[in-house]
């Protein structure tokens, strides 16, 4: 793992685009791994704005949403599909025709989801996969106990995900309890991840995800087998690790040219 810890929430969204808009500079036609929820809102600001300054064309590029909830109108606006094309794919310029999200609304669920698996892997795979991080340590809706080798699946919603998740639904009843979600196993499978998080909510989680051992009690520590993610925090997220000067050190003396700023 590359850990990252930046002043500010908006110095973490704007550092995370930049490593997101090098591998679509590298690479137009990259395959984005897109994650929903407050985490990933800066990334998508930032990057929006590079696009309107024509400093980056996302317009070849294609995406995998993270997961979508089951049984939750297609226009509901909040939906997945909904939130990905009204936060990511309008802004960014986006083919609405090579982003997928995961069928929530499909009369054979098993089915649906290995299909999504099966078409990931048929796109070359996701280049880069962007996550959040759960106060529980859940990344996409992995939950606590969640298998590392999981694929795309159906999962329960955790009553603390449903409660976090209440705030942008007029009633918490109308939070769906399920939904489907990358395993970790497909995550892992990207060649790449960058996890963004901000606020001391998130700091037990990072702690545990960062330095703690690799345990399904913390869906989020199994990025610690992963061969190229990269942690970008802000100071209040940090405030649980024990390396920090560590971290900030490395960075800060990083080469130039493997900086993301």
């Amino acid at each position: 793992m590359e850990i990252i810890i930046l002043p500010t929430p908006a110095d973490v969204g704007r550092v995370a685009a930049s490593l997101i808009a090098r591998v679509v500079n590298e690479k137009p036609a990259a395959v984005l791994g897109l994650a929903t929820g407050s985490s990933p809102q800066d990334i998508y600001r930032s990057l929006a704005a590079r696009v309107e300054a024509g400093e980056l064309d996302v317009s070849q590029a294609s995406g995998f949403a993270l997961d979508e909830y089951v049984g939750i109108p297609l226009d509901h606006p909040e939906s997945y599909a909904s939130v990905i094309a009204r936060d990511v794919v309008e802004p960014l310029g986006m083919d609405p025709a090579k982003v997928r999200v995961p069928d929530g609304r499909a009369d054979d669920i098993e089915a649906a989801t290995r299909e999504y698996d099966e078409a990931i892997a048929a796109a070359g795979g996701v280049d880069i996969q962007i996550l959040g991080i759960g106060a529980n340590g859940h990344i996409g809706f992995n939950e606590p106990t969640s298998s590392i080798a999981s694929r795309t699946r159906i999962k329960t919603l955790a009553p603390s995900t449903r409660e976090a998740n209440a705030r942008f639904f007029d009633d918490p009843a109308d939070v769906p309890t399920h939904c489907l979600t990358q395993g970790l196993g497909t995550i892992l499978d990207a060649k790449a991840v960058v996890l963004v998080a901000q606020g001391a909510g998130k700091a037990d989680a990072i702690a545990a995800a960062v330095e703690g051992p690799v345990s399904a009690m913390c869906p989020g520590s199994a990025l610690q087998l992963h061969r190229h993610a990269t942690i970008i925090v802000d100071e209040a997220a940090a405030s649980k690790l024990t390396l920090t000067e560590y971290y900030k050190y490395t960075y800060a003396n990083k080469p130039a040219f493997q900086r993301f700023e």
